[in-house]
């Protein structure tokens, strides 16, 4: 099944006495890039959590925010506060809303995690002996956030397959509208070439009659679209069979687009007829509302 790269998804759970909130979303992206928002206090827990997304996920530009709270803070949660750095993150809040109100930007209200958050206003080594225990539980609690991750991506891939898949059923009947128009006119090229060839021979002496025959042969050769369409109908095939996969696909699907939109050009640059022409403008319009859906595809 196709798999989009467009997803979010949102957690809350509790244990050890905190709260905490997930949020996590994702955009087309050429590869993988992770956007971490986590505190910064619990020691080793982003590292671990880009080993888990790198697992999960291919491609994307993905943000992936955490906030932490206390339940209920007190002297029994054995966490103490510096109340030197305390002071000094307090005297530099007022100086920064001093600064905004000043300038007439409004801040939002900073929360007590807020200022809980910042670095060495905890007791450091209460904090370490807490963090351990609590990231466990965070990276315990990441699976489900990922897994109903996942099942929006996938979603959101099953709408994008379905897209697709009829803009596809779109190229082929073009193709074959094409192959009917180009063998349609077979007969009346040729003979408009050996009209042409007659009437070089009836006006010029001397010239080499099958020198002039070489060169309509190839004109005509030029104007043959026949290995075009073959090769409109064989990215087809291979395009739906993409779409049958279940892995990333992606960026074998940005590489088909350039193929489709290839062949596409080299038919209205051969055509040399307005209803071919057409058909061919009409690939071209088809093929480009595709690529732009198969951005989002991972």
């Amino acid at each position: 099944m196709t798999v989009s790269m467009t997803g979010f998804a949102a957690r809350k759970g509790q244990a050890l006495g905190f709260v905490w909130a997930w949020d996590i979303r994702s955009v087309n992206g050429k590869g993988l890039d992770l956007r971490l928002r986590l505190p910064d206090w619990i020691d080793g827990l982003e590292p671990a959590l880009r080993a888990e997304l790198q697992k999960a996920l291919s491609r994307g530009n993905v943000s992936l925010s955490l906030k932490v709270a206390r339940e209920a803070a007190g002297a029994e949660s054995g966490v103490q506060v510096k109340p030197h750095a305390l002071a000094a993150v307090l005297a530099a809040l007022q100086e920064v809303e001093a600064a905004a109100l000043q300038a007439g930007v409004t801040l939002a209200q900073a929360t007590a995690a807020d200022v809980l958050a910042v670095r060495g206003v905890l007791d450091a080594a209460a904090v370490e002996e807490e963090s351990a225990p609590l990231r466990a539980a965070l990276l315990a609690d990441l699976p489900a956030l990922l897994a109903a991750f996942a099942e929006m991506r996938a979603a959101e891939g099953l709408a994008l397959q379905g897209v697709i898949a009829g803009q596809l059923d779109q190229i082929a009947a073009l193709t074959r509208s094409a192959k009917a128009e180009a063998e349609a006119r077979r007969d009346t090229a040729a003979a408009t070439l050996r009209a042409a060839l007659a009437r070089v021979l009836d006006h010029a002496e001397g010239v080499d009659a099958g020198r002039v025959a070489q060169e309509l042969a190839m004109i005509a050769v030029k104007q043959d679209v026949t290995e075009e369409l073959d090769r409109l109908e064989a990215h087809v095939a291979a395009a739906r069979a993409l779409l049958a996969e279940t892995g990333p696909v992606g960026r074998k699907f940005d590489f088909l687009m350039q193929e489709f939109m290839r062949e596409a050009n080299t038919l209205c640059s051969k055509a040399q007829a307005l209803a071919l022409t057409r058909i061919g403008l009409d690939l071209k319009t088809v093929i480009d509302q595709m690529r732009e859906q198969v951005q989002n595809v991972e």
